[in-house]
């Protein structure tokens, strides 16, 4: 099964694919960033390995390099390595120019296109003139401090947990304001984190936010999703739950998703430079293909 992929096991699999494929190999570190891929190389060119996590994918460039193995490149997650100083040691790996791949679909024209296929004209303008906010920030706004909080997680140890959260508990459905202390609560209850001082981390998310923080490299991807969800819902749509659900507005994020729109991108240039480098390997597709 995929979960059992170590990266011993994908470096031996590039290896002996190597013995009669001469393409270039993309390790991924998730399903999903995978299927992105696929619709933006080369695939006569260039395989895209799903490494299934990002520890894994690293692991195993790292493997392959160590054994000379050319035409090997990897992309992962930022994550939070930007915002913690932590830099690639080598130019076979490289990040997304945001926090992670769904951050940068979000970036681009393809909101805009889900937005037109499930959102309300009308229920749009309304919030948009009387926030005085565009769709993207009023998703950044919540979802920011969303952000620092798993950070501080990281940083900190404490282990919570934010996988199924139920974002209508912190999030005003007509609004999207975010209530930051039933986050904290929620996100502690999620954790079976009872000992834990809401304003204390309310203190420390605050003296953790900086403004030389680019919002998009602090915000999670999925948890923005989660509250366009909740919007196209209700603040800018009229959808049931079902219709807007997570995994549908990821898979048409990434439907919608044009190699035009990523040759935009920092990531999309740090490629050309890694072709250019590692001649005759190619991985990308041309805009016209």
């Amino acid at each position: 099964m995929r979960e059992h992929l170590t990266p011993d096991r994908l470096a031996n699999k590039i290896r002996l694919m190597r013995t009669q494929y001469q393409g270039t190999f993309l390790i991924t570190e998730g399903d999903t960033d995978a299927r992105v891929w696929k619709n933006l190389v080369n695939t006569r060119l260039c395989s895209v390995e799903n490494a299934n996590n990002k520890q894994k994918a690293i692991a195993a460039l790292d493997i392959l390099e160590k054994d000379n193995c050319a035409g090997v490149l990897a992309v992962v997650d930022a994550d939070f390595e930007r915002l913690e100083g932590n830099i690639s040691l080598t130019p076979n790996l490289l990040m997304t120019d945001s926090h992670d791949m769904e951050t940068m679909l979000l970036q681009s024209p393809a909101l805009e296109k889900v937005l037109a296929e499930y959102g309300s004209e009308d229920k749009k303008n309304k919030l948009t003139k009387s926030t005085g906010q565009d769709i993207p920030t009023l998703l950044i706004l919540p979802g920011v401090f969303i952000g620092y909080l798993r950070w501080l997680s990281l940083k900190e140890g404490l282990s919570l947990k934010f996988e199924d959260l139920s974002f209508k508990k912190f999030i005003d459905e007509t609004t999207l304001a975010l209530d930051k202390f039933k986050l904290i609560k929620t996100v502690k209850n999620n954790s079976q984190r009872h000992d834990l001082d809401e304003q204390i981390l309310h203190k420390q998310i605050e003296d953790l936010k900086q403004k030389t923080h680019n919002p998009w490299s602090v915000c999670c991807g999925h948890d923005l999703i989660c509250i366009l969800s909740i919007g196209l819902c209700k603040a800018f749509g009229s959808c049931n739950t079902k219709q807007v659900e997570t995994i549908i507005l990821e898979k048409d994020l990434r439907l919608a998703y044009e190699r035009s729109f990523f040759s935009r991108t920092e990531l999309y240039q740090a490629i050309l430079q890694w072709e250019a480098a590692n001649q005759p390997f190619q991985v990308l597709a041309s805009i016209e293909e």
